[in-house]
This record gives structure tokens, C-alpha cells and sequence, in this order.
């Protein structure tokens, strides 16, 4: 039987402005798995990400993106949020004259569950402000974490949420996507998925994959244990990841 996959992406290429960005890529992500994506600045991780949501800046010219079975590519961004897609952006706009507590009432409409998150990420002070405005880069993390933790969706997309913050914001963003990933439970039993993109490597400190991969010049070049790619990263660095992981210069498949 043909394995069931929550995500497949197949062969695909994506294009920024006419610039070819991404070539390539095949991913598998099943139900309740987490993988994280390393790679340099300007490899091409968030463009993959920003395809995934379907950011309108970004062409697919080859290829497709597979949802719970059927492919997404025609959908607008507010079509896969409703189809259980959700993401927190590395650099998230501010927006003038609209209260965060409001922008989160339309995520979830219970109040309780508002206060209760914005408790545990202590970050209640920022719930009458404008979003993201004078907020600090932990701040920004940190709302974009508790935004998804009131959507709920099946598959988020999480872009380099260790960045930018310090240890202890760190500690707190990684129990909230501990959490929201369901990391308490067994693999078998969680209906919550993530692709997290890192550049330092640090939120590995807290919060375990399932997979890992490297991307290099917007190809995903090496597929194994998290671990051994972030300890094999900090012996060789990201320009010798070719020769450190043996790898050709074929694509990762799933």
C-alpha cells in the first residue's frame, strides 16, 4: 500500500522576480512529523516556505505541492490557512492600527484561550498594542509562535524562529512549539506537523526532529538524523556540506 503523506512536494522549481530559486525539490511530510531545514543565508529556505503558503510574489514553473492528498498550487494563501496550512514569518510587517487581541480574535474567537497563551508566552503587555509595532525580535517570534498556537493548523511553517531572541525567549518559543507540535506524545498519536528553517541550529537544543536536510544554492542536498547534520555543520560549515555528507550533486528524495 502507498504510503499517505500530509505533504508531498515533487520536482519542484520556483522562480522570485524571474530569478530561479529553487530546483528540484522533493520533500515528504507525514502526519505528526517535524523537519528542519538548515542552510546559509540566501539558500533559498524561506522561498520554500513562501511556495508552500503560496505567497504571491513566488512562481512555481515546475513541479507541484501536495496537501492531505490533492495539490494546492491554484490556491490562494487564505484557501491553504483554511486548509490547515499556517506559517510565522522570520520578519513579520508591522501593522498600523490594528490591535494584535483583535487580529487574534479572528483566529480564535475564545478569549480564554487568548489570555491563557498570551500568559504562558509572557507576553501579555503586547495584546492592546499594534501588531509588531516597537515590538523587540523576541516579541516578533513570540507572536508569531502564539499565532499559530491559536490557529491549530496541521502543517506549520515556521521560519527561523531561534533567531534574533536570546536564551531565554529561546526557552520559551520552543516550549510553545513543543507544544503546539505535540511533542508529549508519541509519534503514532500527534495530528500536528512543522517544517522549521534554522540557520544557527540552536532551537535543536530544545525541541527534537524528526528529519533533516541541508539546503544549499536552493536544492535540498543532504536528508538524515538532525543532529548529525548540525554537529557535521559546525565541524565543516555549510560550504563544505557536499564533502562532509558525501553528497552529489543529486537532489534529496523521499
Amino acid at each position: 500500500m502507498k504510503k499517505k503523506y500530509l505533504l508531498e512536494i515533487k520536482n519542484l522549481w520556483v522562480k522570485a522576480e524571474k530569478k530561479l530559486i529553487l530546483k528540484e525539490i522533493n520533500l515528504s511530510i507525514s502526519e505528526g512529523e517535524s523537519h528542519i531545514i538548515f542552510g546559509p543565508n540566501g539558500s533559498g529556505k524561506s522561498t520554500l516556505l513562501g511556495a508552500i503558503m503560496g505567497l504571491p510574489h513566488l512562481k512555481v514553473t515546475k513541479g507541484d505541492i501536495i496537501f492531505k492528498g490533492n495539490s494546492i498550487l491554484g490556491l490562494p494563501i487564505y484557501e491553504r490557512a483554511r486548509k490547515g496550512i499556517g506559517i510565522g514569518f522570520q520578519n513579520p510587517p508591522v501593522i498600523r492600527g490594528v490591535k494584535l487581541k483583535k487580529f487574534l480574535e479572528i483566529i480564535n474567537t475564545s478569549q480564554k484561550e487568548i489570555q491563557d497563551v498570551a500568559k504562558e508566552l509572557n507576553i501579555k503587555k503586547l495584546l492592546e498594542r499594534d501588531i509588531n509595532r516597537e515590538f523587540s525580535g523576541g516579541e516578533k517570534k513570540t507572536c508569531e509562535i502564539m499565532q499559530l498556537l491559536l490557529q491549530k493548523p496541521d502543517l506549520s511553517l515556521l521560519d527561523e524562529p531561534d533567531s534574533g531572541i536570546d536564551v531565554e525567549n529561546i526557552k520559551i518559543v520552543s516550549k510553545s512549539i513543543k507544544r503546539m507540535l505535540q511533542k508529549d506524545l508519541p509519534l503514532i498519536k500527534r495530528r500536528r506537523s512543522a517544517i522549521i528553517i534554522t540557520h544557527s541550529g540552536s532551537i535543536l537544543d530544545y525541541v527534537n526532529m524528526d528529519a533533516g536536510y541541508v539546503m544549499i544554492d536552493g536544492k535540498l542536498v543532504c536528508g538524515t538524523n538532525p543532529s548529525d547534520i548540525f554537529d557535521k555543520i559546525k565541524e565543516c560549515g555549510y560550504e563544505d556540506c557536499y564533502r562532509c555528507f558525501s553528497c552529489s550533486d543529486k537532489n534529496v528524495k523521499n
